[in-house]
């Protein structure tokens, strides 16, 4: 428990967050890995990228708009282009950026059409910084991008390369303020979760917990609930990944997947429940699930690798699918940080044959997957760890060590019944007697009890 918690708001009598040394800090790392590199500047659209380097934010609807963009060149500050209203914003609000905040308008995903000019305007924009620097005849590395603008950049003579791999490499290790953020949102999600626990009971939709979830979540102060996976019941084998309005009844599993951001830091937080009781078979696949998330948790230290960490996991064909990449996501292990999938990915489909090193500052979300024995559900749990410098802490806190049973108990004359049980009860030995005494009286002489159809 070395990793701390703090409050939400900044005070003068202690040291917490520390935004400014967390703008630096990640400048820095870009800054560092991009002077090490071939390229002359990377040019990025990704908005957590642009996040990243410029620590600037307009709100999550423009998440998958591309229409966002920073260029960073080697020995030099970044340069922000954004919504006009916004470029202004960050001038006054931003000391960081300054008059590097400017108004620039690529495609809009394509809303803007090819006769209209924005591909050669964006690409024009480059060209006249990267001139200015002579860094022009460099490899420039670009994250993602539409095709035209794309196209046009590859007009005015630049050399595009690939640059998602440098700041995917520079996102892996975690400063101790992402650490702090991403422990912060791991606590929201603690929260939401005892509020959907003390709220389950048959009747409840998979949309009526999404809907408490994501509230709760936003009165705590998230600035994006980014899905909220509710499946119950036969919907949980195989996984759809997405919720639905089914109602739930008694004795139904239900797993869940909340994914948030708090200050731009995700959570990928698995959590299993059984509504009102857990079948013997829901019972076996939670530990059998659990297990394989333990064994793999204590494999993430230092020096370790993630080949290892996936050795532990069961092949594809153990869990009813035919290859690694059917299967994929199941068992699987991710980075976590500005994006809910960061370097690096732990699959058996990719990490047997290409392992990487486990290291201090790395933060994981590692989650299991185990269907019941006659394939009708399923269990599924995640946990997100951070890599110390001596092993591994748990950022996740919500209980998961056995199955939750919510909406119980039910009671009876005799008393509360048994949270471990099945929907459909063997009978009794007063009913067993009753369809005996029936079977037989109704057998025609000559026949055997159980013998035919009429047994």
């Amino acid at each position: 428990m070395a990793i701390k918690t703090y409050g939400t708001m900044a005070v003068d009598w202690e040291r917490r967050i520390d935004f400014d040394r967390l703008r630096r800090e990640r400048l820095d790392r870009i800054k560092g890995l991009l002077a090490k590199s071939e390229m002359g500047s990377v040019l990025c659209f990704d908005m957590n990228n642009v996040r990243y380097i410029t620590a600037t934010h307009i709100g999550t609807w423009a998440q998958d708009k591309i229409s966002r963009f920073t260029l960073l060149p080697q020995n030099d500050e970044p340069i922000l282009w954004d919504f006009g209203s916004a470029a202004r914003h960050h001038q006054q609000n931003c000391d960081w950026l300054g008059e590097r905040s400017r108004a620039g308008i690529p495609l809009m995903r394509g809303a803007m059409t090819p006769e209209m000019g924005r591909s050669e305007d964006v690409a024009r924009k480059i060209k006249i910084e990267l001139e200015s620097r002579g860094l022009h005849k460099e490899p420039v590395g670009v994250d993602v991008v539409e095709p035209p603008v794309l196209f046009a950049l590859q007009k005015e003579g630049l050399n595009i390369v690939d640059g998602q791999q440098l700041l995917s490499d520079a996102r892996e290790i975690k400063t101790v303020d992402e650490i702090s953020l991403l422990t912060h949102s791991a606590a929201m999600v603690d929260a939401a979760y005892y509020d959907l626990y003390r709220a389950m009971k048959p009747g409840m939709r998979e949309n009526d917990a999404v809907a408490l979830v994501a509230q709760r979540l936003y009165e705590m102060g998230s600035e994006y609930v980014e899905g909220v996976n509710a499946i119950s019941a036969e919907r949980a084998s195989p996984h759809p990944h997405v919720f639905s309005d089914r109602m739930m009844r008694p004795g139904d599993p239900v797993f869940y997947d909340i994914l948030h951001s708090y200050m731009g830091y995700r959570t990928c937080y698995y959590r299993c429940f059984a509504i009102g009781s857990a079948s013997h078979q829901l019972v076996d696949a939670y530990k059998r699930c659990r297990d394989y998330l333990d064994a793999s948790i204590e494999l993430i230290r230092p020096g370790r690798s993630t080949a290892e960490v996936a050795s532990v996991w069961p092949k594809a064909t153990e869990f009813g699918f035919p290859d690694e990449e059917a299967a994929f996501a199941l068992q699987m292990g991710h980075g976590i940080g500005l994006a809910i999938w960061e370097k690096p990915m732990i699959s058996r489909l990719v990490s047997l044959e290409h392992p990487h090193e486990i290291k201090p500052g790395m933060v994981f979300a590692l989650e299991t997957f185990w269907p019941t024995k006659d394939g009708t559900s399923a269990a599924r749990i995640e946990e997100e760890i951070v890599v110390t410098a001596t092993g591994h802490e748990v950022i996740t806190r919500f209980p998961a060590e056995e199955l939750l049973v919510a909406g119980a108990p039910f009671v009876t004359v005799g008393g509360q019944l048994p949270l471990v049980r099945e929907t459909e009860a063997p009978p009794n030995p007063e009913v067993a007697k009753m369809v005996a005494a029936a079977a037989k009286a109704e057998v025609p002489k000559g026949e055997k009890v159980g013998a035919g159809s009429r047994g």
